[in-house]
């Protein structure tokens, strides 16, 4: 039986510490030295509050369940664990809560460790109200955990983890030695925040062991957990090993899914996810033996693929422990699916993946789709699936399937909040009604606020600036995050780069009848440099390049040199960017290594004579997956006399783990672009491994042709209802597909055609 402590503690009584325990009360890191060499049962460790600056925390010994060993703060959420900081667990019945480790990194592999060392494991310990917020590694693709847990029948509950933004598992259970196999843990009742894109694999937010080791048990229970715009990759949870349960955990606004990866009898269930129609929102996929999928409910998911609502996989024959393992014997019953994009049903078939599910389940699913197309789609054979009373309530098959019915049944929701079908007549399909999703406020900890889902600009205070040199700089120096400078309209010259640290606006006044426009001029090699928490809008602005030196490597926006954390967000609105031609090579945006935009977004806007590339996102040539932008945006613009390809987006490798980047190209006027001597890929745009693309409306004229390289993944290119006029038809190249190129080209208007 686990042994556990009792609720939350606040105070050193809740434990029921004994009056003769030993109370050390520690001011400083070598009175703490002193105290945790002396601990023997029943001994408490208090942190004095303040700020703990590079402390790395070991604590071991032998408590017993009367009486632990216990690491308490002086009071919950006042002790803060700065600088090269962490947390190491070792020996029996120890408890830590009340810290709170913020501005820093860990010196090692992992910031809490239920292990002091290879050989001094954690057994029966327990870790609660914890924070961790944003103590990543300051290059992003440097690797680490923010929790390891390692040893037998320890808990990890009612904790706060948010915003790791390095490559990493956020939370892993461990099973390299025979002393963490078979181990029992407890998961529970914790907050896991947001984490944002990674561009790598690496981002997951839970796993459960590795390929190696998931032939063992690990039987943890990760149960009542909250998982809030978890986007690191593919998968949120990736359960590497047997007999896990999965249970009551909700996912809200999460890209990726639940992916019982490695290992068999795992259960999943009463689980909850809420997608908000969020690209790339799934559920749960399901590869390998006699898993256990039961009584869940997704809704608004709008993922597809691996990312599906519900993907049931095919496997590899005799499947390497890293591979597919063949699905067989699942029993996937009572699970209600609404509103959402795609079930997918034999996912991944291909020459490899070849091994079709057998001998398993399908009973009393609700299936509802987010419109009247296709719901269900099925790349393989699926007779080794028996279905039995399913309801398909909105959206079609594509192909019958005997044991799911289409039947139009209206839905309902519930005083749980989720959706049921109307009558009585179903009561028996689908997720049961005392299935209740755990509210936010019922994880992690009550002290600590749960980040807000609001845009990067915020709302702060609107300064004006008026024309002048270096007026621009002066009043961007006194600016705080959030704010807007409106600029009145006249001609700004700035003599400083901008270090963009902050989120700003920069945006042009209204002119009136005759006045001149909003225009910048710079005379550095850069304009803005986006930084470490930097997040750049521009607006109803002209900025000319007129005034630049010739400088190797310039570009209106830059990203620093060195590597960043956090993603950012670049945005330009009825923006013209013009004469950008002191050199050969002057970029509007470049984006360089470790560093990676959410979004890249330009419309309305015009760009003309430019020596360079508009958006160069081309820096991460490894091939191991990486890439610099998740989505680049291109609506209502013109682009004149550019002699480089206005985007050059890069991702290469073989690596699946990623959604992106993406790329749209609307309503657009491209006009001799690619045409300069210095442009080696001969491409007005070159999208290397992108996996979405949509380019339609747009018109080409006198410009070089467009050029897509296809790599691994399943990319959905479309080019569509576009003009080329004196523009050769795009280019497409497959690496590593041997079929036609996955590509539509359709409904595209060809004259004065010249050749590539």
């Amino acid at each position: 039986m686990r042994w556990e402590f009792g609720p939350a503690i606040l105070c050193i009584a809740a434990v029921g510490t004994p009056a003769q325990a030993e109370h050390y009360f520690v001011k400083t890191q070598a009175e703490y030295v002193v105290a945790e060499k002396k601990l023997v049962a029943g001994d408490v460790i208090i942190l004095a509050n303040g700020r703990w600056h590079d402390f790395e925390i070991k604590i071991s010994g032998k408590g017993t369940k009367a009486k632990p060993i216990t690491l308490i703060s002086q009071d919950p959420g006042k002790v803060v664990i700065t600088g090269q900081s962490n947390l190491r667990i070792g020996g029996e019945y120890i408890l830590v809560t009340g810290l709170v480790f913020l501005n820093g990194y860990s010196p090692t592999g992992e910031v809490i460790s239920f292990r002091r060392s290879k050989t001094e494991l954690a057994r029966n310990s327990r870790v609660t109200e914890v924070v961790i917020d944003g103590f990543s590694k300051p290059d992003r693709y440097e690797s680490d955990y923010w929790v390891g847990m390692y040893g037998k029948k320890n808990r990890f509950d009612h904790n706060h983890l948010s915003g790791k933004t390095n490559k990493g598992v956020t939370f892993a259970v461990r099973l390299d030695s025979k002393g963490s196999q078979d181990n029992h843990h407890r998961i529970d009742h914790n907050y896991f925040g947001p984490r944002p894109v990674l561009g790598s694999n690496g981002g997951e937010t839970l796993r459960i062991g590795t390929s190696k080791y998931s032939m063992f048990a690990s039987n943890s229970l990760v149960e009542n957990n909250y998982f809030d715009r978890c986007d690191g990759e593919v998968e949120i949870i990736s359960s590497k090993s047997a007999g896990n349960i999965f249970r009551g955990n909700v996912f809200k606004h999460s890209r990726g899914t639940l992916t019982l990866r490695h290992g068999d009898g795992n259960l999943v269930e009463n689980n909850v996810f809420f997608g908000g129609g969020k690209d790339h929102t799934g559920g749960i996929r399901v590869i390998n033996r006699k898993q256990t999928v039961r009584n869940n409910y997704m809704e608004g998911l709008s993922g597809t693929g691996f990312s599906s609502a519900l993907a049931v996989m095919n496997g590899v024959p005799n499947s390497p422990v890293n591979r597919y393992v063949r699905v067989d014997g699942a029993v996937i019953e009572n699970n209600t699916i609404v509103d959402s994009k795609r079930i997918t049903l034999a996912a991944g078939a291909d020459e490899e993946r070849s091994a079709a599910p057998v001998n398993s389940r399908f009973n009393a699913n609700i299936l509802g789709g987010a419109s009247d197309g296709n719901l269900i789609r099925i790349d393989d054979d699926i007779s080794g699936v028996r279905f039995a009373e399913n309801i398909l309530v909105k959206g079609k098959s594509a192909q019958p399937i005997q044991g799911v019915h289409s039947k139009q049944i209206a839905m309902t929701r519930h005083v749980n909040g989720l959706l049921y079908p109307d009558g009585p007549t179903l009561e028996n399909v689908g997720v049961s009604k005392d299935l209740t999703p755990i509210s936010i406020e019922k994880v992690g900890v009550s002290w600590y606020p749960k980040p807000k889902d609001d845009g990067p600009f915020g709302d702060g205070k609107t300064i004006s600036v008026t024309p002048g040199e270096d007026s621009l700089t002066d009043a961007y120096a006194k600016a705080a995050a959030g704010d807007t400078l409106l600029l009145s309209p006249g001609t700004y010259v700035v003599n400083k780069v901008l270090a963009l640290d902050k989120s700003i606006s920069i945006v042009g006044g209204e002119q009136k009848n005759g006045e001149e426009d909003t225009v910048i001029s710079f005379t550095r090699p850069s304009l803005v440099e986006i930084k470490e928490g930097g997040n750049l809008r521009l607006q109803n602005l002209t900025i000319s390049g007129d005034l630049a030196p010739d400088s190797v490597g310039n570009s209106v926006i830059r990203t620093t040199s060195y590597p960043m954390q956090s993603n950012f967000v670049i945005e330009l609105d009825a923006v013209t960017v013009r004469d950008l031609v002191v050199n050969k090579s002057f970029n509007v945006i470049t984006l360089g290594k470790s560093a990676l935009a959410d979004r890249v977004a330009i419309k309305n806007s015009a760009f003309s004579n430019i020596s360079g590339t508009v958006i160069q996102a081309a820096a991460e040539t490894e091939n191991y997956g990486q890439y610099n932008a998740e989505y680049v945006d291109i609506t209502d613009t013109s682009f004149t006399d550019i002699e480089g390809p206005i985007a050059n987006i890069y991702r290469g490798g073989r690596d699946e783990s990623t959604f992106g980047p993406h790329f749209k190209l609307s309503g657009t006027t491209i006009k001799n672009v690619g045409n300069g001597a210095n442009n080696a890929s001969a491409a007005s745009f070159k999208l290397h491994g992108v996996q979405s693309g949509s380019l339609s409306g747009n018109q080409f004229i006198s410009s070089k042709p467009l050029k897509i390289i296809q790599t691994v993944g399943t990319p959905k290119i479309t080019i569509s209802g576009n003009e080329f006029d004196g523009t050769a038809s795009p280019s497409v190249e497959e690496l590593v597909w041997n079929g036609a190129a996955r590509i539509d080209l359709s409904d595209n208007i060809y004259t004065n055609a010249k050749s590539k």
